[in-house]
Protein backbone atom coordinates (compact mmCIF):
# COMPACT_ATOMS: atom_id res chain seq x y z
CA UNK A 1 0.00 0.00 0.00
CA UNK A 2 1.23 3.43 -0.94
CA UNK A 3 2.21 5.77 1.79
CA UNK A 4 0.62 9.23 2.04
CA UNK A 5 2.40 12.29 0.95
CA UNK A 6 4.05 14.24 3.69
CA UNK A 7 1.65 17.11 3.04
CA UNK A 8 -1.22 14.98 4.21
CA UNK A 9 0.24 13.81 7.53
CA UNK A 10 -1.42 14.91 10.80
CA UNK A 11 -0.06 18.14 12.26
CA UNK A 12 0.33 16.86 15.83
CA UNK A 13 2.39 19.74 17.12
CA UNK A 14 0.04 22.37 15.68
CA UNK A 15 -3.01 20.81 17.46
CA UNK A 16 -1.18 20.84 20.77
CA UNK A 17 -0.39 24.57 20.42
CA UNK A 18 -4.08 25.42 19.72
CA UNK A 19 -5.32 23.70 22.86
CA UNK A 20 -2.71 25.51 24.91
CA UNK A 21 -3.74 28.92 23.68
CA UNK A 22 -7.45 28.21 24.18
CA UNK A 23 -6.81 27.23 27.79
CA UNK A 24 -4.81 30.41 28.42
CA UNK A 25 -7.63 32.54 26.97
CA UNK A 26 -10.25 30.79 29.11
CA UNK A 27 -8.23 31.40 32.26
CA UNK A 28 -7.81 35.05 31.37
CA UNK A 29 -11.56 35.48 30.84
CA UNK A 30 -12.30 33.74 34.16
CA UNK A 31 -9.84 35.99 35.98
CA UNK A 32 -11.47 39.06 34.44
CA UNK A 33 -14.95 37.92 35.62
CA UNK A 34 -13.65 37.41 39.17
CA UNK A 35 -12.06 40.85 39.21
CA UNK A 36 -15.27 42.47 37.95
CA UNK A 37 -17.43 40.70 40.57
CA UNK A 38 -15.11 41.85 43.36
CA UNK A 39 -15.30 45.40 42.08
CA UNK A 40 -19.14 45.27 42.11
CA UNK A 41 -19.19 43.89 45.66
CA UNK A 42 -16.81 46.56 46.91
CA UNK A 43 -18.82 49.35 45.30
CA UNK A 44 -22.11 48.01 46.78
CA UNK A 45 -20.56 47.76 50.21
CA UNK A 46 -19.31 51.30 49.85
CA UNK A 47 -22.85 52.38 48.93
CA UNK A 48 -24.30 50.69 52.00
CA UNK A 49 -21.63 52.22 54.14
CA UNK A 50 -22.28 55.70 52.80
CA UNK A 51 -26.05 55.33 53.28
CA UNK A 52 -25.86 54.51 57.00
CA UNK A 53 -24.95 57.99 58.15
CA UNK A 54 -27.78 59.33 55.94
CA UNK A 55 -30.34 57.09 57.66
CA UNK A 56 -28.96 58.09 61.03
CA UNK A 57 -29.28 61.74 60.14
CA UNK A 58 -32.88 61.27 59.04
CA UNK A 59 -33.70 59.49 62.35
CA UNK A 60 -32.17 62.31 64.32
CA UNK A 61 -34.15 64.88 62.35
CA UNK A 62 -37.43 63.26 63.51
CA UNK A 63 -36.54 63.58 67.19
CA UNK A 64 -36.16 66.56 69.46
CA UNK A 65 -32.41 65.98 69.95
CA UNK A 66 -29.17 67.64 68.96
CA UNK A 67 -25.69 66.30 68.15
CA UNK A 68 -24.55 67.41 71.59
CA UNK A 69 -27.23 65.28 73.27
CA UNK A 70 -25.91 62.18 71.48
CA UNK A 71 -22.52 62.49 73.12
CA UNK A 72 -21.80 60.35 76.20
CA UNK A 73 -20.91 63.42 78.29
CA UNK A 74 -24.01 65.46 77.26
CA UNK A 75 -25.26 67.76 80.02
CA UNK A 76 -28.55 68.46 78.20
CA UNK A 77 -29.44 64.77 78.06
CA UNK A 78 -28.80 64.38 81.80
CA UNK A 79 -31.05 67.33 82.57
CA UNK A 80 -33.85 66.01 80.32
CA UNK A 81 -33.71 62.60 81.99
CA UNK A 82 -33.85 64.19 85.43
CA UNK A 83 -36.80 66.37 84.43
CA UNK A 84 -38.82 63.38 83.12
CA UNK A 85 -38.29 61.44 86.34
CA UNK A 86 -38.98 64.49 88.51
CA UNK A 87 -42.34 65.15 86.80
CA UNK A 88 -43.52 61.64 87.66
CA UNK A 89 -42.38 62.06 91.28
CA UNK A 90 -44.24 65.39 91.58
CA UNK A 91 -47.51 63.56 90.84
CA UNK A 92 -46.77 60.93 93.52
CA UNK A 93 -45.79 63.60 96.04
CA UNK A 94 -49.08 65.43 95.50
CA UNK A 95 -51.00 62.16 95.86
CA UNK A 96 -49.17 61.63 99.18
CA UNK A 97 -50.08 65.19 100.24
CA UNK A 98 -46.37 66.13 100.47
CA UNK A 99 -47.00 69.52 98.93
CA UNK A 100 -43.77 71.15 100.17
CA UNK A 101 -41.58 68.59 98.47
CA UNK A 102 -43.73 68.74 95.32
CA UNK A 103 -43.26 72.53 95.26
CA UNK A 104 -39.44 72.26 95.64
CA UNK A 105 -39.23 69.65 92.90
CA UNK A 106 -41.43 71.74 90.58
CA UNK A 107 -39.21 74.77 91.16
CA UNK A 108 -36.10 72.76 90.29
CA UNK A 109 -37.81 71.43 87.16
CA UNK A 110 -38.49 75.00 86.05
CA UNK A 111 -34.84 75.94 86.75
CA UNK A 112 -33.53 73.05 84.63
CA UNK A 113 -35.99 73.83 81.84
CA UNK A 114 -34.80 77.46 81.86
CA UNK A 115 -31.17 76.34 81.38
CA UNK A 116 -32.17 74.14 78.42
CA UNK A 117 -34.20 76.97 76.93
CA UNK A 118 -31.31 79.44 77.18
CA UNK A 119 -28.91 76.95 75.56
CA UNK A 120 -31.32 76.37 72.69
CA UNK A 121 -31.77 80.12 72.19
CA UNK A 122 -28.05 80.82 71.85
CA UNK A 123 -27.52 77.65 69.74
CA UNK A 124 -24.65 76.39 71.87
CA UNK A 125 -24.42 73.32 74.11
CA UNK A 126 -24.61 73.51 77.89
CA UNK A 127 -21.26 73.64 79.62
CA UNK A 128 -20.31 71.65 82.71
CA UNK A 129 -19.91 74.84 84.66
CA UNK A 130 -23.41 76.25 84.08
CA UNK A 131 -25.26 72.92 84.41
CA UNK A 132 -23.30 71.42 87.30
CA UNK A 133 -25.35 73.09 90.06
CA UNK A 134 -28.71 72.28 88.41
CA UNK A 135 -27.80 68.59 87.94
CA UNK A 136 -26.50 68.32 91.50
CA UNK A 137 -29.56 70.01 93.06
CA UNK A 138 -31.94 67.85 91.05
CA UNK A 139 -30.00 64.70 91.97
CA UNK A 140 -30.29 65.59 95.66
CA UNK A 141 -34.05 66.02 95.35
CA UNK A 142 -34.38 62.73 93.46
CA UNK A 143 -32.36 60.97 96.14
CA UNK A 144 -34.64 62.53 98.75
CA UNK A 145 -37.61 61.19 96.82
CA UNK A 146 -36.14 57.70 97.19
CA UNK A 147 -36.07 58.20 100.94
CA UNK A 148 -39.78 59.00 100.73
CA UNK A 149 -40.20 55.74 98.74
CA UNK A 150 -41.22 57.64 95.64
CA UNK A 151 -39.64 55.06 93.36
CA UNK A 152 -41.23 53.19 90.44
CA UNK A 153 -42.27 50.20 92.56
CA UNK A 154 -44.05 52.46 95.02
CA UNK A 155 -45.63 54.38 92.18
CA UNK A 156 -46.93 51.12 90.72
CA UNK A 157 -48.41 50.03 94.05
CA UNK A 158 -50.03 53.43 94.60
CA UNK A 159 -51.55 53.42 91.12
CA UNK A 160 -52.83 49.89 91.66
CA UNK A 161 -54.43 50.93 94.95
CA UNK A 162 -55.92 53.98 93.25
CA UNK A 163 -57.42 51.84 90.49
CA UNK A 164 -58.89 49.46 93.05
CA UNK A 165 -60.38 52.40 94.96
CA UNK A 166 -61.93 53.79 91.77
CA UNK A 167 -63.38 50.38 90.89
CA UNK A 168 -64.98 50.14 94.34
CA UNK A 169 -66.43 53.63 93.94
CA UNK A 170 -67.74 52.76 90.48
CA UNK A 171 -69.41 49.58 91.81
CA UNK A 172 -70.93 51.57 94.65
CA UNK A 173 -72.27 54.23 92.28
CA UNK A 174 -73.58 51.57 89.92
CA UNK A 175 -75.40 49.83 92.76
CA UNK A 176 -76.88 53.11 93.97
CA UNK A 177 -77.92 54.03 90.43
CA UNK A 178 -79.67 50.68 90.02
CA UNK A 179 -81.34 51.04 93.41
CA UNK A 180 -82.58 54.58 92.82
CA UNK A 181 -83.65 53.72 89.28
CA UNK A 182 -85.69 50.82 90.64
CA UNK A 183 -87.27 53.10 93.27
CA UNK A 184 -88.08 55.70 90.61
CA UNK A 185 -89.67 53.02 88.43
CA UNK A 186 -91.80 51.69 91.30
CA UNK A 187 -93.10 54.97 92.66
CA UNK A 188 -96.49 56.27 91.56
CA UNK A 189 -96.21 59.76 90.00
CA UNK A 190 -98.21 62.48 91.76
CA UNK A 191 -100.29 63.11 88.65
CA UNK A 192 -101.24 59.44 88.38
CA UNK A 193 -102.12 59.28 92.07
CA UNK A 194 -104.19 62.47 91.67
CA UNK A 195 -106.10 60.93 88.75
CA UNK A 196 -107.00 57.87 90.77
CA UNK A 197 -108.22 59.94 93.73
CA UNK A 198 -110.33 62.28 91.58
CA UNK A 199 -111.85 59.42 89.58
CA UNK A 200 -112.75 57.54 92.78
CA UNK A 201 -114.40 60.66 94.19
CA UNK A 202 -116.22 61.21 90.90
CA UNK A 203 -117.51 57.63 90.90
CA UNK A 204 -119.04 57.80 94.35
CA UNK A 205 -120.37 61.33 93.78
CA UNK A 206 -122.01 60.69 90.38
CA UNK A 207 -125.06 58.46 90.33
CA UNK A 208 -125.21 58.90 86.53
CA UNK A 209 -121.85 57.18 86.13
CA UNK A 210 -122.94 54.26 88.28
CA UNK A 211 -126.21 53.89 86.42
CA UNK A 212 -124.46 54.02 83.03
CA UNK A 213 -122.00 51.34 84.17
CA UNK A 214 -124.81 49.04 85.29
CA UNK A 215 -126.64 49.49 82.00
CA UNK A 216 -123.55 48.58 80.02
CA UNK A 217 -122.90 45.63 82.33
CA UNK A 218 -126.37 44.25 81.61
CA UNK A 219 -125.53 44.04 77.90
CA UNK A 220 -123.24 41.10 78.61
CA UNK A 221 -123.72 39.18 75.35
CA UNK A 222 -120.51 40.55 73.82
CA UNK A 223 -118.45 39.50 76.84
CA UNK A 224 -118.98 35.80 76.07
CA UNK A 225 -119.32 35.94 72.27
CA UNK A 226 -116.48 33.75 70.99
CA UNK A 227 -116.84 35.25 67.51
CA UNK A 228 -115.41 38.57 68.72
CA UNK A 229 -111.84 39.66 69.43
CA UNK A 230 -111.22 39.36 73.17
CA UNK A 231 -108.30 41.10 74.87
CA UNK A 232 -107.42 41.08 78.57
CA UNK A 233 -105.31 43.47 80.66
CA UNK A 234 -104.52 43.02 84.38
CA UNK A 235 -103.41 46.35 85.85
CA UNK A 236 -103.78 48.97 88.56
CA UNK A 237 -102.51 51.78 86.27
CA UNK A 238 -105.51 53.66 84.88
CA UNK A 239 -103.69 55.81 82.33
CA UNK A 240 -101.50 52.98 80.99
CA UNK A 241 -104.53 50.71 80.59
CA UNK A 242 -106.38 53.52 78.83
CA UNK A 243 -103.53 53.85 76.30
CA UNK A 244 -103.65 50.10 75.60
CA UNK A 245 -107.42 50.23 74.96
CA UNK A 246 -107.32 53.49 73.00
CA UNK A 247 -104.39 52.50 70.76
CA UNK A 248 -106.06 49.15 70.00
CA UNK A 249 -109.32 50.89 69.16
CA UNK A 250 -107.69 53.58 67.00
CA UNK A 251 -105.83 51.00 64.89
CA UNK A 252 -108.61 48.40 64.69
CA UNK A 253 -110.40 47.86 61.38
CA UNK A 254 -113.52 46.70 63.26
CA UNK A 255 -113.49 48.33 66.72
CA UNK A 256 -117.10 47.25 67.38
CA UNK A 257 -115.84 43.64 67.38
CA UNK A 258 -113.19 44.33 70.00
CA UNK A 259 -113.87 43.43 73.65
CA UNK A 260 -111.51 44.39 76.48
CA UNK A 261 -111.61 42.52 79.78
CA UNK A 262 -109.87 44.60 82.47
CA UNK A 263 -109.04 43.23 85.91
CA UNK A 264 -107.76 45.50 88.68
CA UNK A 265 -107.65 45.53 92.50
CA UNK A 266 -110.05 46.84 95.13
CA UNK A 267 -108.15 50.12 95.54
CA UNK A 268 -108.40 51.13 91.87
CA UNK A 269 -111.70 49.45 91.02
CA UNK A 270 -113.93 52.55 91.38
CA UNK A 271 -111.47 54.79 89.51
CA UNK A 272 -111.09 52.29 86.68
CA UNK A 273 -114.89 51.94 86.35
CA UNK A 274 -115.30 55.72 86.33
CA UNK A 275 -112.68 56.32 83.63
CA UNK A 276 -113.92 53.68 81.20
CA UNK A 277 -117.55 54.64 81.77
CA UNK A 278 -117.09 58.37 81.14
CA UNK A 279 -114.89 57.83 78.04
CA UNK A 280 -115.69 56.02 74.79
CA UNK A 281 -113.20 54.22 72.55
CA UNK A 282 -114.68 54.00 69.02
CA UNK A 283 -117.31 51.45 70.03
CA UNK A 284 -114.93 49.06 71.80
CA UNK A 285 -116.61 47.11 74.62
CA UNK A 286 -114.81 47.44 77.95
CA UNK A 287 -115.55 45.34 81.04
CA UNK A 288 -113.92 46.04 84.43
CA UNK A 289 -113.56 43.50 87.26
CA UNK A 290 -111.60 43.25 90.51
CA UNK A 291 -109.74 40.07 91.40
CA UNK A 292 -111.02 40.18 94.99
CA UNK A 293 -114.42 39.08 93.61
CA UNK A 294 -113.00 35.76 92.35
CA UNK A 295 -114.07 33.26 95.01
CA UNK A 296 -111.73 30.57 93.70
CA UNK A 297 -108.73 32.84 94.23
CA UNK A 298 -107.63 31.77 97.72
CA UNK A 299 -104.56 30.44 99.52
CA UNK A 300 -105.73 26.85 99.35
CA UNK A 301 -105.71 26.99 95.53
CA UNK A 302 -103.13 29.63 94.64
CA UNK A 303 -99.48 28.92 95.72
CA UNK A 304 -98.50 32.62 95.55
CA UNK A 305 -101.17 33.55 98.10
CA UNK A 306 -100.03 30.66 100.28
CA UNK A 307 -96.43 31.88 100.09
CA UNK A 308 -97.49 35.34 101.21
CA UNK A 309 -98.46 33.84 104.55
CA UNK A 310 -94.92 32.53 105.06
CA UNK A 311 -92.76 34.74 107.32
CA UNK A 312 -89.56 34.09 105.35
CA UNK A 313 -91.25 35.20 102.13
CA UNK A 314 -92.55 38.33 103.82
CA UNK A 315 -89.08 39.17 105.14
CA UNK A 316 -87.49 38.53 101.77
CA UNK A 317 -89.81 40.83 99.81
CA UNK A 318 -90.86 43.42 102.36
CA UNK A 319 -88.36 43.83 105.22
CA UNK A 320 -85.20 44.42 103.17
CA UNK A 321 -83.09 42.79 105.91
CA UNK A 322 -83.04 39.19 104.72
CA UNK A 323 -80.07 37.55 102.99
CA UNK A 324 -77.71 40.31 104.22
CA UNK A 325 -78.76 42.40 101.20
CA UNK A 326 -76.84 40.08 98.86
CA UNK A 327 -79.84 39.73 96.59
CA UNK A 328 -80.22 42.61 94.08
CA UNK A 329 -83.10 44.97 94.79
CA UNK A 330 -84.88 44.08 91.53
CA UNK A 331 -85.31 40.49 92.80
CA UNK A 332 -86.95 41.75 96.01
CA UNK A 333 -89.70 43.81 94.42
CA UNK A 334 -93.07 43.00 96.12
CA UNK A 335 -94.85 43.44 92.77
CA UNK A 336 -93.67 39.94 91.86
CA UNK A 337 -96.08 38.61 94.49
CA UNK A 338 -98.96 40.77 93.22
CA UNK A 339 -101.95 38.76 92.06
CA UNK A 340 -102.33 41.14 89.12
CA UNK A 341 -98.93 39.91 88.01
CA UNK A 342 -99.74 36.20 88.46
CA UNK A 343 -103.33 36.34 87.21
CA UNK A 344 -102.10 35.57 83.69
CA UNK A 345 -101.74 31.93 84.77
CA UNK A 346 -105.48 31.76 85.65
CA UNK A 347 -107.01 33.19 82.46
CA UNK A 348 -109.30 30.15 81.84
CA UNK A 349 -110.72 30.55 85.36
CA UNK A 350 -111.14 34.33 84.94
CA UNK A 351 -112.93 33.94 81.58
CA UNK A 352 -114.57 30.49 81.63
CA UNK A 353 -116.76 31.15 78.56
CA UNK A 354 -113.93 32.20 76.21
CA UNK A 355 -111.98 29.99 73.81
CA UNK A 356 -109.23 32.36 72.71
CA UNK A 357 -107.88 35.58 74.18
CA UNK A 358 -104.97 37.97 73.51
CA UNK A 359 -103.15 38.99 76.68
CA UNK A 360 -101.60 42.49 76.74
CA UNK A 361 -99.39 44.06 79.40
CA UNK A 362 -100.25 47.59 80.49
CA UNK A 363 -96.89 48.95 79.29
CA UNK A 364 -97.55 48.32 75.60
CA UNK A 365 -98.93 50.48 72.83
CA UNK A 366 -100.72 49.03 69.79
CA UNK A 367 -100.07 50.53 66.35
CA UNK A 368 -101.52 47.90 63.97
CA UNK A 369 -104.78 46.00 63.63
CA UNK A 370 -104.55 42.82 65.77
CA UNK A 371 -107.52 40.89 64.40
CA UNK A 372 -105.22 38.55 62.42
CA UNK A 373 -103.90 37.14 65.70
CA UNK A 374 -107.21 35.33 66.24
CA UNK A 375 -106.83 33.33 63.01
CA UNK A 376 -103.25 32.13 63.61
CA UNK A 377 -102.75 28.36 63.46
CA UNK A 378 -101.42 27.43 66.90
CA UNK A 379 -100.58 23.85 65.82
CA UNK A 380 -102.04 22.44 69.01
CA UNK A 381 -100.02 24.76 71.26
CA UNK A 382 -101.40 26.85 74.11
CA UNK A 383 -99.26 30.01 74.04
CA UNK A 384 -98.47 32.08 70.96
CA UNK A 385 -95.48 34.35 71.66
CA UNK A 386 -92.56 36.09 69.99
CA UNK A 387 -89.27 34.34 70.71
CA UNK A 388 -86.37 36.38 72.09
CA UNK A 389 -83.43 34.01 71.61
CA UNK A 390 -81.74 35.90 68.80
CA UNK A 391 -79.12 36.61 71.48
CA UNK A 392 -77.72 33.94 73.82
CA UNK A 393 -78.78 35.78 76.97
CA UNK A 394 -82.46 35.08 76.21
CA UNK A 395 -82.21 31.31 76.45
CA UNK A 396 -83.49 29.19 79.32
CA UNK A 397 -80.17 28.94 81.14
CA UNK A 398 -80.20 32.71 81.74
CA UNK A 399 -83.49 32.58 83.64
CA UNK A 400 -83.34 29.29 85.52
CA UNK A 401 -80.98 27.65 88.00
CA UNK A 402 -79.46 24.73 86.11
CA UNK A 403 -77.47 23.61 89.13
CA UNK A 404 -80.79 22.33 90.49
CA UNK A 405 -81.45 18.71 89.38
CA UNK A 406 -85.14 19.33 88.69
CA UNK A 407 -84.34 22.04 86.16
CA UNK A 408 -81.41 20.16 84.69
CA UNK A 409 -83.45 16.97 84.11
CA UNK A 410 -86.52 18.53 82.50
CA UNK A 411 -85.41 21.52 80.44
CA UNK A 412 -82.94 22.17 77.64
CA UNK A 413 -80.64 25.02 78.75
CA UNK A 414 -80.40 26.28 75.16
CA UNK A 415 -84.17 26.29 74.61
CA UNK A 416 -85.42 29.55 73.15
CA UNK A 417 -86.97 32.08 75.52
CA UNK A 418 -90.00 34.17 74.67
CA UNK A 419 -91.71 37.26 76.05
CA UNK A 420 -94.86 38.06 78.01
CA UNK A 421 -96.61 41.28 77.00
CA UNK A 422 -98.46 40.21 73.87
CA UNK A 423 -99.55 36.57 73.95
CA UNK A 424 -102.24 34.60 72.15
CA UNK A 425 -103.75 31.94 74.44
CA UNK A 426 -105.80 29.00 73.19
CA UNK A 427 -107.97 28.43 76.27
CA UNK A 428 -109.45 25.18 74.94
CA UNK A 429 -106.00 23.57 74.75
CA UNK A 430 -105.07 25.24 78.06
CA UNK A 431 -107.91 23.48 79.88
CA UNK A 432 -107.29 20.20 78.07
CA UNK A 433 -103.60 20.13 79.11
CA UNK A 434 -104.22 21.50 82.64
CA UNK A 435 -101.62 24.24 82.18
CA UNK A 436 -102.60 25.97 85.44
CA UNK A 437 -101.84 22.71 87.27
CA UNK A 438 -98.34 22.70 85.70
CA UNK A 439 -97.83 26.25 86.95
CA UNK A 440 -98.92 25.25 90.47
CA UNK A 441 -96.46 22.35 90.47
CA UNK A 442 -93.46 24.56 89.68
CA UNK A 443 -94.54 27.32 92.06
CA UNK A 444 -94.72 24.85 94.93
CA UNK A 445 -91.28 23.48 94.03
CA UNK A 446 -89.84 27.02 94.19
CA UNK A 447 -90.94 27.91 97.72
CA UNK A 448 -87.27 28.34 98.71
CA UNK A 449 -86.55 30.33 95.51
CA UNK A 450 -83.88 27.87 94.33
CA UNK A 451 -85.32 27.26 90.84
CA UNK A 452 -85.59 30.96 89.92
CA UNK A 453 -85.68 34.30 91.71
CA UNK A 454 -87.38 36.92 89.58
CA UNK A 455 -90.86 37.58 88.26
CA UNK A 456 -93.40 35.66 86.22
CA UNK A 457 -91.36 34.91 83.10
CA UNK A 458 -89.30 32.00 84.58
CA UNK A 459 -92.41 30.10 85.79
CA UNK A 460 -93.99 30.95 82.44
CA UNK A 461 -91.05 29.36 80.61
CA UNK A 462 -91.48 26.22 82.71
CA UNK A 463 -95.27 26.13 82.45
CA UNK A 464 -95.45 26.59 78.68
CA UNK A 465 -92.35 24.51 77.84
CA UNK A 466 -93.18 22.59 74.66
CA UNK A 467 -96.55 24.38 74.44
CA UNK A 468 -95.47 27.64 72.78
CA UNK A 469 -96.02 28.58 69.15
CA UNK A 470 -93.46 31.08 67.79
CA UNK A 471 -95.04 34.19 66.25
CA UNK A 472 -93.61 36.57 63.67
CA UNK A 473 -91.32 39.03 65.53
CA UNK A 474 -93.16 42.00 64.02
CA UNK A 475 -96.15 41.24 66.22
CA UNK A 476 -94.30 42.18 69.40
CA UNK A 477 -91.30 44.58 69.49
CA UNK A 478 -89.57 44.78 72.87
CA UNK A 479 -86.99 47.00 74.54
CA UNK A 480 -88.49 50.50 74.41
CA UNK A 481 -88.19 50.80 78.19
CA UNK A 482 -84.47 50.17 78.55
CA UNK A 483 -82.50 50.18 75.29
CA UNK A 484 -82.23 51.47 71.73
CA UNK A 485 -84.46 49.72 69.22
CA UNK A 486 -84.01 49.64 65.45
CA UNK A 487 -86.40 52.27 63.96
CA UNK A 488 -87.33 49.84 61.18
CA UNK A 489 -88.52 47.30 63.76
CA UNK A 490 -90.56 49.99 65.50
CA UNK A 491 -92.16 51.06 62.23
CA UNK A 492 -93.16 47.47 61.38
CA UNK A 493 -94.14 46.47 64.92
CA UNK A 494 -97.80 45.78 65.72
CA UNK A 495 -97.31 46.00 69.50
CA UNK A 496 -94.51 48.08 71.05
CA UNK A 497 -93.48 47.02 74.54
CA UNK A 498 -91.89 49.42 77.05
CA UNK A 499 -90.45 46.60 79.13
CA UNK A 500 -87.82 47.82 81.58
CA UNK A 501 -87.74 50.60 84.18
CA UNK A 502 -88.09 53.54 81.78
CA UNK A 503 -91.86 53.54 81.40
CA UNK A 504 -93.29 56.27 79.13
CA UNK A 505 -95.45 57.78 81.90
CA UNK A 506 -92.40 58.29 84.17
CA UNK A 507 -89.85 61.10 84.12
CA UNK A 508 -87.12 58.50 83.60
CA UNK A 509 -88.79 57.28 80.39
CA UNK A 510 -86.71 57.33 77.21
CA UNK A 511 -87.63 60.64 75.57
CA UNK A 512 -87.44 59.55 71.94
CA UNK A 513 -89.98 56.75 72.53
CA UNK A 514 -92.47 58.75 74.60
CA UNK A 515 -94.33 60.31 71.60
CA UNK A 516 -95.31 56.83 70.36
CA UNK A 517 -97.20 56.34 73.62
CA UNK A 518 -98.33 59.91 74.35
CA UNK A 519 -100.25 60.34 71.08
CA UNK A 520 -102.91 58.05 72.57
CA UNK A 521 -103.29 60.24 75.68
CA UNK A 522 -105.89 63.02 75.54
CA UNK A 523 -104.06 65.73 77.45
CA UNK A 524 -107.03 68.03 76.92
CA UNK A 525 -109.20 65.88 79.19
CA UNK A 526 -110.38 68.01 82.18
CA UNK A 527 -109.24 65.47 84.77
CA UNK A 528 -105.79 65.14 83.21
CA UNK A 529 -105.41 68.90 83.21
CA UNK A 530 -106.50 69.11 86.86
CA UNK A 531 -103.85 66.52 87.74
CA UNK A 532 -101.14 68.37 85.81
CA UNK A 533 -100.57 65.79 83.08
CA UNK A 534 -98.50 67.28 80.29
Amino acid sequence: MRRRNSDFRRPVRRRFSNVFWLTVCGLAILLLIILLSRETRDSSSRLVYTKRPYRHDRTGDGLNITEEMLRPESMARQLNDQISLAKAIVVIAKESNNLQFAWELSAQIRNSQMLLSNAASRRSPLTNRESENAIRDMALLLYQAQQFHYDSATMFMRLKAKIQSLEEQMNSFSEKSSKYGQIAAEEVPKSLYCLGVRLTAEWFRSSNLQRKFKEEKQVAAKLVDTGLYHFCVFSDNILATSVVVNSTAMNSKNPDMVVFHLVTDEVNYAAMKAWFTMNSFRGVTVDVQKFEDFSWLNASYVPVLKQLQDSDTQNYYFSGNHDNSRTPIKFRNPKYLSMLNHLRFYIPEVFPALKMVVFLDDDVVVQKDLSALFSIDMNGNVNGAVETCMETFHRYHKYLNYSHPLIRQHFDPDACGWAFGMNVFDLVEWRKRNVTGIYHYWQEKNVDRTLWKLGTLPPGLLTFYGLTEALNPSWHVLGLGYTNVDPKLIEKGAVLHYNGNSKPWLKIGIEKYKPLWEKYVDYGHPLLQLCNFH
